[in-house]
């Protein structure tokens, strides 16, 4: 296969109807957290594959991809239907700068995150680089209803482990739900409601922003960032926030 390696499926757990963890025994190239790889399977003879982020940290095993099945999708159906010893491939070249090392040093670190793109923010969050690096770290992690709020048992780990520097911010947009906002992150940072409740600011001078997930909600908090005086971050002209798309 060349620059695809032979894995096989160690557990497919149904989180919900739509959204699955899968776990995939297979050898990987060194990868830095918050990175993506190409997940494929052979099907009428040709390759069909789709990038999706590790969930798991680089010195777990196996790895972990938490996605939704899209209907009528080329790749996500068949995915999503496998089982414990099913093969399927792993490119050999994992992807992304959504990582620790690509962030300039600031004070605060923002996660923002839209349904399974909460992947890639679970794996960073494992690792000790980006509790050295920043004084606070916020995770905002927006979904539609109560029960797509996934690896909430890992997230008060994290919470319990690193408290007094980690604030998470659950956030359910069609159902109240204690303890979440209901409302979309862009929202909560126009109207403040973000900083009040986690007490830490959100500025140029004291903050990075990253964030994964939906196009609109990218969209959107880029223009009230942007409005803050927060630029794009490039390697050539640091800024205050960084993006990876889903779709």
């Amino acid at each position: 296969m060349g620059m695809w390696h032979s894995g096989i499926v160690v557990e497919n757990k149904r989180l919900t109807e739509r959204l699955t963890s899968l776990k995939i025994d297979a050898p990987l190239d060194t990868f830095q957290a918050g990175q993506f790889v190409r997940v494929g399977l052979e099907i009428d003879g040709k390759v069909v594959a789709r990038p999706y982020s590790l969930v798991n940290a680089p010195t777990e095993s196996p790895l972990e991809f938490y996605f939704n099945i899209v209907e009528g999708g080329p790749l996500s159906p068949h995915l999503f239907n496998l089982k414990a010893g099913d093969d399927v491939l792993v490119a050999s070249n994992p992807n992304g700068f959504l990582i620790i090392d690509e962030i300039p040093k600031t004070s605060n670190l923002w996660m923002m995150a839209t349904g399974t793109a909460i992947g890639p923010f679970l794996s960073i969050l494992k690792c000790q680089p980006v509790w050295e690096k920043f004084e606070q770290v916020v995770l905002c992690y927006s979904v539609r209803t109560e029960k797509e709020l996934a690896y909430l048992d890992l997230i008060a780990e994290l919470e319990k482990k690193h408290a007094g520097q980690f604030t998470f911010v659950p956030l359910v947009t069609r159902e109240d739900v204690p303890g979440a906002l209901r409302m979309r992150i862009p929202a909560a940072i126009e109207k403040g409601i973000i900083e009040h409740r986690t007490s830490i600011s959100l500025t140029a001078d004291s903050a990075h922003v990253m964030m994964c997930g939906s196009a609109d909600m990218i969209k959107d908090v880029v223009s009230v960032l942007e409005l803050r005086g927060m630029q794009r971050h490039r390697r050539r002209d640091p800024g205050h926030y960084t993006t990876e798309k889903y779709h």
